[in-house]
């Protein structure tokens, strides 16, 4: 016990932890790998094969999995790092035992990996692996036997048999995993080419030493392994034992302070690294410039862009350093942001269903040599980005956002890359894994100097004498690697100079784009509860960021990357750290990310440049790399080293080849005169002893601490690593209902988000907050929630067809479907449908079965993909608010359901999957356009209905009747209407949202009047039907003699039986013009409701405030103005009502009189004054009103459109508003004298008083640039 707490106290400030060594036990011989063969059992038990057959004999032993066992590992515990054997022997050897005979390459393996903790902290493993011969008899005779026995069950395999073919390549990988380290055909294994004879082939078998350390000093500790292997391969033993070695690293080595380098012993040279200061971006010493040399500048933007926005990562390489250093590159650029979900960068063979965790994650994959991208299937590629690391090349996800300004940062980094000799363009040197002794790839100079002395005379005749001299080759080279350099370094030490400068400054353009896009978020974060108990107890309800706000303040180019991002979890956690550090110390991330903005606003005083969209290039980069290179070159710290230890005499032989049982009581106690280096890390000590009893306090209220880590964070960052300790079929379930509550869990909350978002005051009524959602915000919950839905219909698939899971269920169905279709209703549906047809003229909605919206779907040939079209079905289905009752019917088919899911996948979960279909029912109180908004580009067929008031009236028509249909992205055109016939049926691009139908004759023949009720249009695909009311006469001598009128569109109810089952809705924000308005202030001679004069200030005081709200909204968010100037609540409308205030507008035996003869009397009046000259006395600028005013109603009355009297008024009014003129035009009007002839003295137009409130209404409405639409203006010529 003295020993362990001797080893633990100064474990915080220690460089490394544990010394591991993993291989083969003799004790207990060869061991089938228990983790492997139970996912073999799982794959059996999924595919129906009998799991408890005899064992696969088809495998050659070789090639198979057998256990590797934690040897030993120094010291037995520390309590700041307690040891998880399981895990580290996993993940040191993640293929268990490999063997090789002398016919095999046997060249050591560096790799790393890393273990993430339940509270987010990291442990880093290092390890060499190399392979020492097997001395065990019962070892070589026991793999002797298993090669007889295999030799039996296949007689004819003359070469190794692959692994037995399955369905599932996923099983072939697992199987075959252990082949990834072998070379390629060019050496053959015995005399049998993968056969081993005991009497005549030298077994080997592979052996792993690790140093486990608390932060990343790749390449110190790859140096220190290397040369303690170096030291067991040499002929003579090292200077002194090994134990001196390992108990220096691990008890007299510390770490080093911040901002300063520290140099220690290994074997033979000495080591030096360094740690960033407080101010600097935290270390990082796995090698970007081999992360940008695999992939490739503008790969690894895209594969940044996807973690970012934290889709399913899932890197591929045959080399485990690989998928470690690409993985530990790309989060390392994520500050000051930390990837809060799964992180696995070397995933086991053992693990692979982890695949299927329907959450985000960043995992690595090690490959076959020669493996089939094509043949790999994944549970779910939906939302994935594939890395295929050895062929350079990834796999994006469809429809996601571009990062901001990416060129020019592809541009910055390239410059970056070449500066240091490193191509901009992805991929590898042409070198084999084998080739390299420390498992790294060579750069672009390292392969040019060894091309120049390989080819150097000198050089050769040195090789030629250390053979004949027994100097061995790889020491020959090796000390030639570790020679002098420039500066009195050695070329090791120049390399990693130059390697921690890359990093340092490549690491500095991302973090400057972020400093730049993010220097004003402060200011939007929203600090409300007093303390951090009040604050964790309401964290759900608590709205920390005003997304809305932010969103406003930023750039428009940066608008698309910044919704999706501010969404994700890595930014929630940013925000938490930022609230939580007002009552704890700040997280270190945070804190220096903050210094970078207080540092840039005083240098640049908040100038407007932070604000603006232009790229701005990182000014530290010499600097920053200036710091390294001071610390690398002038070595703050030097350990102490290494010694004689008091051992016991005769243990620990030195034999070649052999690595030797290194004593464990002098390893497991650490000096006791080490506090001189210790005590520096007091400050650290007492910060970590707080942070535990904050810990030790909160968990006091287990309730508390329970619901902010379940609520405040989603379920991926719970689960950042699975458990690699216990993977029995218990625990394999157990993490799936994890996954299942989870995905519950997330469609709560983003389906409450989205119903609070849309539905604005209300929420905000509700207790809610602020609710201010945007077009831009609500595209992107929509996008989430369908990103969601794939993810649930991924988890527990049995097979994966195609790349979305929820569209390949939707075709199953229909094809099921549409055979009992065929078979029995065929008959029954013709019949029904004709009566449908028949008995209605009016528009009929499609009927709601699943099976037209996939015929809809897969009949747009704009989209191309399986992922593609099942995000379009699910838009389709929640705008027309049947996504809940679809996914019922899609699920109803119980059978077809247990065919495709495993027994624990969420869709077979009764409870869950009902709580899941209610949880969507309550979108339906909403309304979405996320499909008409969405695919714009598409064509879609429309219905017009013209509806007469008689249908007389309609059947007596004589004259050629068009109409022309109108929306928020264009118009149809105009479309000739068949006579007599009441409906037609066009196709044609995406129109929107409708907002007004252009209807009209060319008044031919002797019958040319109609009377139109209303027009109705539906789109066909989305079913949204717009009633355009007119009741009004098109024709000449009749009404206002028009022949064609500009109708105002509003959306339709559904009626009662259709909405059954679809929930409540809110509201139309749109209306549009009703009958009663137009008839009782127009042609009908003003007989119903006459509204009194303060209902008519009134309402024109409310239309001029509906668009002054409508230009405060953001642009992209602001609808169609035509509604707000000519709707039932418009300004037209409004404006009518104060002009047939006291018109005289009819008389007995005299025609009907419109108030644009008023307006034509009255110019006619100012232009024979004009000519008069009575106007020339004026002032110049009533004059130039007079002019406008005249040639305004001018130009209305000469455009060859016959709009009528209302419609010319219409159109003036509009026109007025847009140039501002308005305000102008009134005065002239109530000065003319034929106002007097027209009005009653009563009348509002004569009231000075009214006139002049009125004025000053409108004069509101010249801050704002208002813009009208074509089919208003169509014809006039100004």
């Amino acid at each position: 016990m003295s020993g362990t707490n001797a080893a633990s106290g100064a474990a915080p400030c220690r460089f490394a932890h544990y010394f591991v060594i993993c291989g083969i036990d003799t004790e207990t011989g060869l061991e089938p790998d228990e983790l492997a063969a139970l996912y073999q059992w799982l794959e059996a038990d999924r595919q129906g094969r009998d799991p408890d057959t005899a064992a696969n004999f088809e495998q050659s032993p070789l090639k198979r999995t057998f256990k590797s066992k934690v040897l030993a590992h120094y010291p037995e515990n520390v309590e700041w790092n307690p040891f998880d054997q399981d895990a580290v022997n996993m993940l040191c050897m993640p293929k268990g035992l490999s063997f090789r005979t002398q016919a095999d390459s046997r060249e050591p393996q560096f790799h790393s990996f890393l273990i993430t903790r339940e509270d987010g902290s990291r442990t880093y493993g290092f390890v060499h692996t190399f392979y020492e011969e097997v001395t065990s008899p019962q070892i070589c005779s026991a793999m002797q036997t298993l090669y007889q026995m295999h030799q039996a069950e296949n007689p004819s395999s003359a070469t190794p048999s692959s692994s037995s073919s399955s369905s599932s390549s996923m099983d072939s990988l697992a199987s075959s995993l252990d082949e990834a380290d072998s070379p390629s055909s060019s050496s053959c294994r015995s005399a049998a080419c993968g056969g081993y004879d005991a009497s005549r082939d030298t077994l080997y078998v592979s052996k792993a030493l690790c140093l486990i350390t608390p932060m990343p000093f790749m390449h110190a500790c790859r140096r220190f392994l290397s040369q303690v292997h170096r030291a067991v391969a040499a002929a003579a033993p090292p200077p002194l034992p090994l134990e001196s070695y390992v108990h220096n690293i691990l008890y007299e080595v510390p770490l080093p302070p911040p901002g300063r380098s520290l140099k220690f012993h290994g074997v033979y040279e000495p080591i030096v690294c360094q740690r960033p200061g407080p101010g600097e971006l935290p270390l990082a010493d796995f090698p970007l410039g081999q992360t940008f040399t695999l992939l490739g500048v503008e790969n690894l933007v895209q594969l940044f862009n996807c973690t970012l926005l934290e889709m399913q990562i899932l890197l591929y390489s045959q080399d485990y350093q690989r998928l470690m250093t690409v993985a530990e590159g790309i989060t390392t650029l994520l500050f000051p942001f930390q990837w809060q979900h799964v992180y696995v960068p070397i995933l086991p063979a053992s693990l692979l269903h982890f695949l299927d965790a329907p959450v985000p994650y960043l995992m690595g994959l090690q490959s076959k040599e020669g493996t089939d991208r094509s043949k790999l299937e994944l549970p779910q590629e939906a939302n994935l980005c594939f890395v295929d690391i050895d062929n350079h090349c990834i796999e994006l996800p469809e429809d996601f956002p571009q990062f901001p300004n990416k060129p020019e940062l592809i541009q910055e980094l390239s410059e970056v890359l070449l500066r240091y000799g490193i191509s901009p363009v992805g991929g590898a040197p042409p070198t084999s894994l084998e080739d390299d002794g420390r498992n790294g790839n060579l750069g672009g100079e390292q392969l040019a100097v060894l091309d120049l002395l390989q080819g150097n005379a000198t050089l050769e005749r040195l090789q030629a004498l250390a053979k004949r001299t027994g100097v061995r080759v790889e020491a020959l080279r090796g000390v030639g690697g570790e020679g002098e350099a420039q500066g009195g370094r050695t070329a090791v030490e120049e390399e990693e100079l130059r390697n921690a400068k890359l990093n340092v400054q490549l690491r500095e353009v991302f973090a400057s784009r972020f400093t730049t896009m993010f220097a004003d978020y402060e200011a939007f974060v929203i600090q409300s509860a007093p303390d951090l108990e009040s604050w964790l107890t309401n964290r759900e309800q608590m709205h920390n960021f005003d997304k809305a706000s932010f969103l406003s303040d930023q750039p428009e180019p940066y608008l698309p990357f910044l919704s999706h991002f501010i969404e994700t979890q890595m930014f929630a956690t940013f925000i938490d750290n930022k609230i939580m550090s007002q009552w704890e110390e700040k997280e270190p991330l945070l804190r220096v990310f903050d210094g970078r903005i207080n540092k840039a606003r005083l240098y640049n005083v908040r100038a407007p440049s932070l604000r603006s969209s232009n790229y701005q290039r990182c000014t530290i980069l010499k600097e920053s790399a200036q710091a390294i290179e001071q610390r690398l070159l002038k070595i703050d710290h030097t350990a102490i080293h290494p010694h004689l230890l008091d051992m016991k005499i005769g243990q620990g032989k030195y034999e070649q080849g052999f690595f030797p049982k290194l004593q464990s009581d002098v390893l497991s106690v650490g000096p006791t005169n080490n506090n001189r280096w210790s005590n520096r890390t007091a400050t650290a000590q007492r910060r970590k002893d707080r942070h535990r009893q904050q810990t030790e306090h909160l968990t006091l209220d287990n309730d508390l601490k329970e619901k902010y880590m379940q609520e405040a964070r989603s379920l991926g960052k719970n689960l950042r690593q699975p458990k690699l300790s216990d993977l029995s079929p218990a625990v394999i379930a157990q993490t799936n209902w994890k996954f299942v509550e989870g995905l519950l869990k997330e469609c709560r909350m983003k389906t409450k988000r989205m119903l609070v978002e849309k539905m604005g005051r209300e929420a905000v009524e509700l207790g809610h907050g602020e609710a201010n959602i945007t077009g831009l915000e609500e595209n992107t919950l929509i996008a989430s929630l369908c990103d969601l839905l794939e993810r649930i219909w991924s988890h527990g698939l049995q097979v994966k067809q195609g790349k979305s899971a929820l569209w390949s269920h939707l075709l199953h169905y229909q094809a099921r479907e549409e055979k009992l279709e065929h078979q029995q209703f065929v008959l029954l549906y013709a019949v029904i449908y004709f009566f449908i047809l028949t008995t209605s003229p009016s528009l009929t909605h499609p009927h709601s079965s699943l099976l037209p919206f996939l015929r809809h779907i897969q009949s747009m040939g704009a989209i191309k993909t399986d992922v593609g079209r099942a995000r379009a079905w699910i838009r389709l289905s929640l705008e027309k608010k049947l996504l809940s009752q679809h996914l019922k019917q899609l699920l109803s088919r119980q059978a077809l359901t247990k065919k495709l899911y495993k027994r624990y996948a969420f869709l077979r979960c009764e409870e869950e999957k009902e709580q899941f279909l209610f949880h969507l029912l309550s979108l339906n109180t909403v309304d979405y356009f996320c499909f008409t908004s969405v695919f714009t580009t598409i064509m879609i067929p429309y219905r017009a209905v013209i509806i007469p008031i008689k249908k007389l009236s309609n059947a007596m028509t004589t004259s050629n009747p068009w109409v022309c249909v109108s929306g928020e992205l264009g118009d149809s055109g105009v479309r000739q209407i068949t006579k007599n016939v009441l409906e037609m049926t066009f196709d044609c691009q995406n129109l929107g949202k409708l907002t007004t139908v252009q209807l009209g004759h060319d008044n031919s023949g002797l019958l040319a009047k109609w009377l139109v009720d209303c027009v109705m249009v539906r789109n066909e695909i989305t079913g949204h039907t717009y009633k355009f009311p007119c009741g009004r006469w098109l024709g000449k001598g009749v009404d206002d003699g028009s022949l064609e009128r500009v109708l105002i569109g509003e959306l339709a109810l559904p009626n009662a039986d259709e909405d059954c089952g679809r929930g409540c809705r809110t509201p139309d924000m749109q209306h549009s013009p009703g009958q009663t308005r137009r008839s009782s202030i127009t042609s009908m001679g003003g007989r119903g409701y006459k509204p009194t004069s303060a209902q008519i200030q009134e309402a024109i005081g409310e239309a001029v405030n509906i668009i002054c709200k409508h230009f405060h909204k953001p642009e992209k968010e602001r609808g169609s103005l035509t509604i707000l100037l000519c709707g039932e609540v418009g300004l037209v409308g409004a404006l009518e009502q104060f002009f047939h205030n006291g018109f005289k507008s009819a008389r007995l035996f005299q025609k009907t009189v419109f108030v644009w003869d008023f307006v034509e009397k009255a110019v006619a009046y100012m232009e024979s004054a004009d000519q008069m000259g009575d106007m020339q006395e004026t002032a110049e600028p009533l004059g130039l009103t007079c002019v406008s005013l005249c040639h305004y109603v001018s130009a209305i009355n000469s455009s060859p459109r016959n709009i009528g009297k209302d419609g010319k008024f219409q159109l003036l009014v509009c026109l007025g508003a847009r140039d501002r003129l308005l305000i102008q035009w009134l005065p002239l009007l109530v000065e003319c004298p034929v106002i007097q002839r027209m009005y009653e003295e009563s009348a509002l137009l004569r009231d000075r008083t009214t006139v002049n409130a009125l004025i000053a209404v409108l004069q509101t409405l010249h801050d704002f640039p208002i813009t009208l639409e074509a089919s208003l203006v169509k014809g006039i010529d100004l």
